[in-house]
């Protein structure tokens, strides 16, 4: 399997130069070069396997050039040891809860296997590996946990300054060792670009080796396909048409459900749903695809103007608007709908949902309107506690707080503020 880039104007590559790059010369994505469709006969008899089964045979086309079925299989086990609950939330409305991972998002699981594989591949090779990676939330908190003591890999995480919850700036700034981590004065788009901007700076590319951890990165992109099956696995006896509700910044993770539809999965739509941030959902009406900045929210790890991931989105449909228009919907919702939708679930439901999920059912429930016989999942990308005041000052109760979030709450804060992108190429030349 080769990887070329959405931009096709580089040389194709091996998944483990595609994981080592993390974006292409020209700027564009890395995108596998064919999906081929797992057998019928997986899907029937899906609820009889294990998750790392189901996980092997999804990601064994993707990466087995480069990686042994041994190796394969070990990385499964050490990214896959908890739960991926679908949780009945109402009649036919259903939560997919990915926040029994490390960091409590579901960033784990593409954090563990980029970390894992890099870890791989750098075996043996004296050249040291730097991660840089912008989060509006929970990617930074997953990439260093997952990253953390990795041989031959540092890594560099930028956050906007006064836009991620504080629990998520102790997961990304408390870990130390091989991890740091720079407050840029500004949105999370501003840290995108200074991101993309140093995969472009000869001077940065000749004195080291870097490659990027958001989901533009193929080892963290591809992975989240294994979410949308193990919640397959546990509604086919529904048998109902089945929709899922991504909530949407970057588009990296309702990409990746996609890429398990075209593995066979029976799905019949998904939902983008979206926070003021509509890039999206202006675009499925208009077919004007017109980026903004970003403005900040309740459901900050979707504070996206402009969404890397959405040019795979449109590559997966062969850019054509209708086809792209009968599998997708895109919503888009206002802070108070969302602590309107969380006060409800609470109060109605007995569940309590972070404001990213909460985005997720009302987008759901929108859909639904007009295709009531339909199964839906939500996902519930975050645990509650993340964003302990909105939540709680929400729902009128008081969250307890698990033990991943215990540990890092009364450790030190380390990071350097930065305002400019030549601040940031500095600290990485000078350190």
């Amino acid at each position: 399997m080769k990887y070329y880039s959405l931009n096709k104007k580089a040389t194709k590559v091996s998944f483990k130069d595609a994981v080592i790059k993390g974006i292409a010369p020209d700027r564009g994505l890395y995108f596998p070069e064919r999906i081929d469709p797992l057998p019928a006969s997986f899907f029937d008899h899906i609820e009889e396997l294990s998750n790392q089964e189901i996980a092997f045979n999804a990601l064994y086309q993707f990466v087995s050039a480069d990686i042994s079925n041994a190796e394969l299989r070990a990385i499964l086990a050490d990214m896959l040891d908890f739960n991926f609950p679908v949780v009945e939330v109402e009649s036919n409305v259903a939560s997919l809860e990915l926040f029994h991972g490390p960091t409590m998002a579901f960033k784990d699981v593409g954090a563990r296997f980029m970390a894992n594989c890099l870890g791989l591949f750098s075996k043996n090779n004296d050249a040291e590996v730097t991660v840089l990676v912008a989060t509006s939330g929970d990617t930074g908190g997953a990439v260093a946990n997952g990253f953390l003591g990795v041989e031959g890999v540092k890594v560099v995480i930028l956050y906007p300054s006064g836009k991620v919850s504080d629990i998520q700036e102790r997961q990304l700034t408390t870990l130390g060792q091989n991890i740091s981590a720079l407050k840029v004065d500004g949105t999370f788009d501003d840290c995108q670009k200074m991101v993309k901007t140093a995969f472009l700076d000869k001077e940065l590319l000749n004195a080291m080796q870097l490659t990027s951890a958001n989901s533009i990165n193929v080892a963290r992109w591809l992975p989240q396909l294994l979410y949308f099956l193990f919640a397959y696995k546990q509604v086919k006896s529904k048998n109902k048409d089945i929709i899922f509700s991504v909530p949407s910044g970057n588009f990296g993770n309702i990409c990746a459900g996609i890429v398990a539809q075209k593995l066979g999965m029976p799905v019949k739509h998904f939902i983008a749903a979206t926070n003021k941030n509509n890039t999206v959902p202006e675009f499925m009406k208009t077919g004007v695809y017109n980026p903004k900045p970003s403005s900040a929210t309740i459901s900050n790890a979707m504070d996206v103007g402009d969404p890397s991931n959405f040019i795979r989105i449109r590559h997966l449909f062969q850019n054509d608007f209708d086809i792209l228009s009968k599998n997708l919907s895109s919503y888009a919702f206002s802070d108070e709908e969302t602590k309107l939708a969380m006060k409800y679930m609470f109060e109605e439901k007995h569940y309590i949902a972070d404001p990213h999920g909460a985005v997720g059912y009302l987008g759901l429930k929108k859909y639904q309107k007009n295709h009531s016989d339909s199964y839906g999942i939500f996902l519930e990308t975050a645990h509650p506690v993340k964003f302990l005041s909105i939540v709680e000052d929400t729902v009128s109760t008081k969250l307890a707080i698990p033990a991943q979030i215990e540990k890092v709450m009364h450790k030190k804060k380390r990071f350097l503020k930065i305002s400019t992108y030549n601040e940031m190429k500095a600290f990485l030349l000078n350190n």
